[in-house]
């Protein structure tokens, strides 16, 4: 099983993922990972992804995601997915996947931002992110707002009952 965890930058998405897969003894991979250098520079020079930019990056991830499927892997994957046609390409099969978004106000993520240093990531860019964040309708929502314990109690409870 895949466990996809979305939101904006700053939302949590790697402290929650590693988390996560250190209580469920899973791997984790960060979608970040999968960025081309040139993709990354682009980024740390303010400017935001294109579609265009942003296509061969969600299909290496897709390659990833099916090759986990395939090989049975049980993998916590931290990712953007912030639009309905990014989470199509990465999502094959939800029998195989669970999608956790998690959801924070402009300012909660802002101030995040803005403690967070040596990240290709600039605060600039988030308000093109949230422009562009069409929130899921199939997702397990969690306030990116609660501790980090709570929000991966509640994760674990959720795939739990799921797999029950």
């Amino acid at each position: 099983m895949i466990v996809l965890i979305m939101g904006v930058s700053g939302s949590g998405k790697s402290t929650i993922g590693r988390r996560l897969a250190d209580v469920l003894y899973w791997e984790f991979a960060d979608a970040d990972w999968f960025h081309s250098h040139v993709n990354l520079e682009k980024m740390r020079a303010g400017t935001p992804l294109s579609e265009h930019d942003r296509e061969p990056w969600l299909y290496t991830l897709r390659a990833a995601i099916d090759r986990w499927i395939r090989e049975e892997q049980h993998v916590v994957l931290a990712c953007s997915a912030l639009t309905e046609a990014s989470r199509r390409i990465l999502i094959p099969d939800r029998c195989s996947m669970a999608l956790v978004y998690l959801k924070g106000s402009f300012e909660l993520i802002q101030a995040r931002l803005a403690q967070r240093h040596h990240h290709f990531m600039p605060p600039e860019l988030l308000a093109s992110q949230f422009d562009i964040l069409e929130e899921p309708t199939d997702a397990l929502t969690i306030d990116a707002a609660w501790p980090p314990e709570t929000i991966t109690a509640r994760i674990k409870e959720h795939l739990d009952s799921a797999l029950s």
